[in-house]
């Protein structure tokens, strides 16, 4: 049994509300459970120097996580000078995601950057940023269309993410931190709407996990991410 009394294929509770920030262009406040990530997405009117006339512009994302997000209060990384290695790996995968579905061609010379901030850790803070930051970055480009900013919507599919893992020698999906902490497998999935993989992160914190393993824990994603996205259409209805 799981320490939270879930099936071994059962997400926690996903909760996805958009329009959450007054000043931003897109918006999403994304819960998995006890995590919770506040999604913002901004337009900025230049994108990248390396980009300047080339016609297209860019997707990026940036991630932190508060002070008391977790049990015991974390230094702001502002305070040391930069971030650490977790938090520029975590934020690159975000803009990795983001950009595997978006036409980027359709934005023109601009550039969205989505900020994911974590306002309660509890396991799963890049997968739920991940799924949140879509339907900011999905809102953002609503909100330029309606200006006459851009002509067509630039998303091509629809992204998520959700972690999986191998807790007490049963492959279990959705992670949170109880499990996450004791698993001796321990993976991340990013998945498009329509099936395709954009990143598998996967480690062995014990004994290495087999093909089979790892082709179960690829199943549990798919049908993870796939309630997931069904979440993402009902957040936007």
């Amino acid at each position: 049994m799981r320490p939270s009394k879930r099936a071994a294929d059962e997400l926690r509770s996903v909760t996805l509300e958009r329009a959450v920030a007054r000043y931003a262009e897109g918006s999403c406040l994304v819960s998995f459970g006890n995590t919770r990530v506040l999604c913002t997405a901004s337009l900025e009117e230049r994108g990248p120097g390396w980009l300047r006339g080339s016609g297209k512009g860019w997707v990026t994302a940036e991630y932190s996580m508060l002070p008391r997000a977790t049990h015991e209060r974390t230094r702001r990384e502002v305070n040391s000078g930069k971030p650490s290695g977790r938090t520029q790996e975590i934020q690159r995968l975000i803009g990795r995601s983001l950009r595997a579905v978006t036409n980027l061609q359709a934005i023109g010379e601009k550039q969205i950057t989505v900020d994911c901030d974590v306002i309660q850790a509890d396991g799963g803070t890049r997968t739920a940023a991940i799924t949140g930051a879509w339907v900011a970055l999905h809102e953002c480009f609503t909100w330029m269309r309606a200006r006459s900013i851009i002509s067509v919507d630039p998303l091509r599919d629809h992204v998520a993410a959700v972690s999986c893992g191998i807790h007490k020698g049963t492959p279990v999906l959705d992670l949170d931190y109880a499990e996450d902490s004791a698993a001796e497998t321990d993976a991340n999935f990013v998945l498009t709407g329509s099936g395709g993989i954009v990143e598998v992160q996967g480690t062995a914190e014990g004994k290495p996990f087999s093909e089979g393993e790892l082709l179960e824990l690829l199943r549990l994603a798919k049908g993870g991410v796939a309630d997931l996205v069904a979440l993402q259409k009902q957040a936007l209805a």
